[in-house]
């Protein structure tokens, strides 16, 4: 289900007159009854919304006074957002004449033309308030109160995401907590202004408007309205044509795949970097610790420690909160088992909160081998929102690849790739030319559309090459991934745990040593499998296809290719 909640205006959007009709009650417990839940968000002060709509009960929270004010009908709790007007403000506009003139608990209330006199007296006594409209009701709030904030507090309380409410308002002071929805409807007798921004427009108006949505969200959850709501679609990178690509923050489901250094990592960091910037929670998978330094995630687990279930879960509960799973304490062989066991709770969270919206499955064959039967058993029947990554499709359990519904392939091999991942599909591969791509570039191949696979250049990310830079150059790479200097007849075990470790000891090995694992081009392995850099094992191979080269060379040409892309301290 993605839409838990629907956060409706009151007065021209539910009531007519002041009224909201019984056939509207009836709908609105229909959307109960349904398993969601509904919030109020109005402009009106607290008693006089009671005094006329005795159904409170129905919503779990009420927004009144235009933000101001948090009601919890079960409980009878209020919260005021802001303080009380000054006593000076409430003299001033009495002394003027402002009529009608209703004070709330924090919100100010007259009508036009009554705002000119009010906006004089907030300017002459320097108060930090605001003027917001409502049709023909002017409203005085503190700065920064509005019903977009109102409503954000009350999702808070209830561990939702707004990316899962649909909003239905009519009037300007609904445009804030609208666009803050992931689905904004406006009533056919909405204000132009509010029809021209919504994501769509009822054709009956207020409360019927109002049914009309609640059938659409109980019938099959806004899936028609999807080609409205582009303003969520998460950017890609570009075709060749420079026409910009996305996908659906809803219903996508891809394959990363292709040789280390290809720019998997690139792509992936860079989409969550945009699912922070739009406020969707992610999840990651971290079996070798690649993403313990992600920006806008906390990273739970070390390589001392493996992570608890329970703390990724209570992490997770509030939206805002995003998580990286760092698998690197958890033992290879039961890595797949402590996946399985965590990604049922994740399921159970989404059933309830809509949330985590994504996951990401780094190195999917470490948690999801093709090997693992219990796999087949144990996985949901489709997934929803996932990114797989791994070097082989072939390597991953199929089950899990089934719902892919978008294939990257990163690297010289990509039609290769796409021949693996069909194969694990069981179907035919796409349609694929021979092309070369530029660092910065992939291919995609769009599935469901059954359409060839086309260049695609990704949109940079800004913390990748800062995150590899720093974890190669300063980190601890842990003992499986390290380099081993141990010369021709193994004699030695000098462990290089980082970049910086393995040019301190490169600088002291016997050239005999030295040479032996250049010979070997051990190097260029190094760097390309574990260090996932492409660039710098291109360069290392040209090195070390260089036979005519002393020891003392070679090393300071390695040196320099590391230096040229690594900032190491002096």
């Amino acid at each position: 289900m993605r839409y838990l909640v629907l956060a409706c205006d009151y007065d021209g959007t539910l009531a007519l007159d002041g009224r909201v009709a019984e056939e509207t009650i009836e709908a609105l417990e229909r959307l109960v009854a349904s398993g969601r839940k509904l919030i109020l968000v109005t402009g009106r002060e607290l008693d006089d919304l009671l005094s006329v709509f005795s159904q409170i009960h129905i919503f779990e929270w009420v927004v009144a006074e235009n933000g101001a004010l948090l009601f919890c009908p079960a409980t009878k709790e209020k919260r005021r957002q802001g303080d009380p007007p000054p006593a000076k403000f409430i003299r001033a506009l009495q002394a003027r004449g402002v009529e009608p003139l209703a004070v709330g608990d924090v919100i100010v209330a007259t009508s036009h033309p009554n705002e000119n006199a009010v906006l004089n007296i907030i300017r002459d006594l320097g108060l930090e308030m605001q003027v917001i409209f409502n049709k023909g009701a002017v409203m005085v709030l503190p700065a920064g109160i509005n019903k977009a904030s109102g409503l954000q507090l009350a999702l808070s309380e209830m561990g939702i995401s707004p990316h899962n409410v649909v909003g239905i308002g009519d009037a300007e002071n609904d445009h804030a907590f609208l666009s803050l929805c992931e689905c904004s409807v406006a009533v056919a007798d909405a204000l132009p202004t509010v029809k021209e921004k919504a994501d769509f427009v009822t054709s009956s108006p207020h409360g019927l408007g109002v049914i009309e949505l609640i059938e659409e969200i109980t019938r099959d959850d806004l899936r028609n309205r999807e080609d409205r709501l582009t303003r969520h679609h998460i950017v890609l990178g570009s075709r060749e044509s420079g026409e910009e690509v996305r996908i659906k923050p809803y219903g996508s489901n891809l394959l990363l795949a292709g040789s280390s250094g290809g720019g998997k990592s690139t792509l992936a960091t860079g989409i969550l970097e945009r699912l922070v910037e739009q406020g969707y929670q992610f999840c990651v998978i971290d079996p070798e610790g690649d993403y313990e330094s992600l920006e806008g995630a906390v990273a739970l687990g070390t390589k001392q420690q493996a992570p608890n279930i329970d703390e990724v879960l209570r992490l997770l509960e509030d939206p805002s909160d995003n998580a990286v799973v760092n698998l690197v304490g958890v033992p290879l062989k039961d890595q797949p088992a402590f996946f399985l066991a965590l990604l049922s709770h994740l399921q159970e969270l989404r059933a309830q909160t809509g949330h985590p919206h994504w996951l990401i499955v780094d190195e999917t064959h470490h948690v999801l081998p093709a090997s693992w039967k219990p796999a087949e058993l144990s996985l949901p029947k489709e997934f929803d929102r996932v990114i797989f990554i791994t070097v082989q499709p072939k390597s991953v359990a199929p089950k899990a690849l089934t719902s892919v519904n978008t294939v990257i392939a990163v690297g010289n091999a990509a039609e290769q790739t796409f021949t693996e991942a069909s194969e694990v599909l069981g179907e035919s591969p796409p349609s694929t030319e021979p092309v070369s791509l530029e660092h910065g570039e992939v291919l995609m191949w769009l599935r469901q559309k059954n359409s060839p696979p086309f260049k695609l250049r990704i949109l940079p990310s800004r913390s990748e090459g800062q995150r590899h830079r720093r974890k190669y150059a300063e980190g601890d790479l842990g003992s499986e991934r390290s380099f081993y200097f141990q010369g021709p007849a193994g004699e030695l075990n000098l462990q290089a745990q980082n970049l910086i470790i393995f040019m301190q000891i490169a600088d002291g090995v016997d050239d005999d040593t030295w040479n032996h694992h250049l010979h070997r081009r051990d190097y260029s392995r190094w760097f390309r499998e574990v260090i996932k850099d492409e660039t710098l094992a291109g360069e290392a191979e040209r090195i070390e296809a260089r036979h005519d080269l002393p020891a003392r060379e070679s090393r300071a040409l390695i040196r320099a290719a590391i230096e040229e892309r690594y900032t190491v301290p002096a």
